[in-house]
């Protein structure tokens, strides 16, 4: 079950890994409960039951938008004979292609690296994001989180940022820095969005990880070292604060990685996939989430 304070709730999974809640069934659910408009900004998409869910929209007469990571879309190696079906990510050409099929906006590659956003807006009402890719892997073998948040100012929020990713103006394409969004309150919790890299994230981080009094826990897929959020929680150890973090293991054994500043400043470190967990075991660690003093969540 999810942990819901009035118009916030928060999903952890997946289910077939003993976390509370079914991560497909929310992302199905809160796309069939669109009415009019559903805009979607997602790096890949491979499940069926979410691409199915996407083309009911569609034939209900909702508007769909869709953007995704077209590196998910090709071949690293051509293909002998490119006219035959296969290849590794044919999945994803196949529900590509039925989307196509059924009259829906589907745009890709706007960022010449890679395009990482994961959310929705549905309505101009409520927002869906979180660490969760629209993947069989992401909804079933790899920990994962979502957020879905009920609030018309919040919602607004995301509609610009997704008019700005359709015209190409975020990452080295940007073509100006926006105001940040203004703090609300949604069911009496202060919500703060920020999108990269006009908001500077980075630096909202490291500033709350400042403020912490007793404790930051974190779990993430990656981090790099000197990203500065790393000296941070190095400064917060010195002055005393109860730090722990878990990490997705290939990714904290690269040499770009944050592992050995946070390992010598004398951080608790747990990586995943570990040996002797109980099976299933998680495939990856993919959260990208912070707990300060038990209070706040980022």
């Amino acid at each position: 079950m999810p942990k819901v304070i009035g118009n916030i709730e928060i999903f952890m999974g997946p289910h077939q890994l003993g976390g509370p809640d079914n991560l497909q069934d929310v992302i199905v659910n809160f796309i069939d409960g669109a009415q009019k408009r559903l805009l979607i900004a997602v790096q890949e998409l491979d499940s069926q039951p979410i691409a199915e869910a996407i083309i009911r929209a569609k034939q209900r007469k909702v508007l769909v938008k869709l953007v995704l990571e077209a590196d998910y879309l090709l071949e690293k190696i051509a293909r002998a004979n490119p006219f035959l079906t296969g290849g590794a990510n044919e999945v994803n050409r196949v529900l590509h292609d039925a989307i196509l099929r059924a009259s829906i906006n589907v745009h890709s590659d706007y960022n010449q690296d890679i395009f990482h956003q994961k959310f929705m807006v549905r309505d101009s009402k409520s927002v869906l994001t979180g660490s969760t890719n629209f993947t069989v892997s992401d909804t079933s073998a790899n920990l994962n989180h979502v957020v879905i948040v009920h609030d018309e100012t919040v919602a607004r929020n995301y509609d610009q940022e997704y008019d700005e990713i359709q015209q190409g103006h975020f990452g080295k394409l940007n073509e100006g820095h926006d105001p940040k969004p203004a703090e609300v309150m949604v069911s009496n919790v202060r919500v703060k969005t920020l999108f990269a890299p006009d908001h500077n994230p980075e630096m909202e981080i490291m500033k709350q990880i400042a403020k912490a009094k007793r404790r930051v826990d974190f779990a993430i897929f990656t981090f790099a070292s000197s990203s500065g959020i790393d000296d941070q929680l190095v400064l917060a150890k010195q002055a005393g604060i109860s730090i722990r973090g878990a990490l997705f293991k290939s990714q904290a054994n690269q040499t770009w990685s944050a592992t050995e500043t946070l390992k010598n400043a004398g951080l608790s470190l747990f990586f995943i996939p570990r040996s002797g967990l109980p099976e299933p075991s998680p495939r990856k660690l993919h959260h990208k989430l912070m707990v300060i003093d038990e209070q706040l969540i980022i």
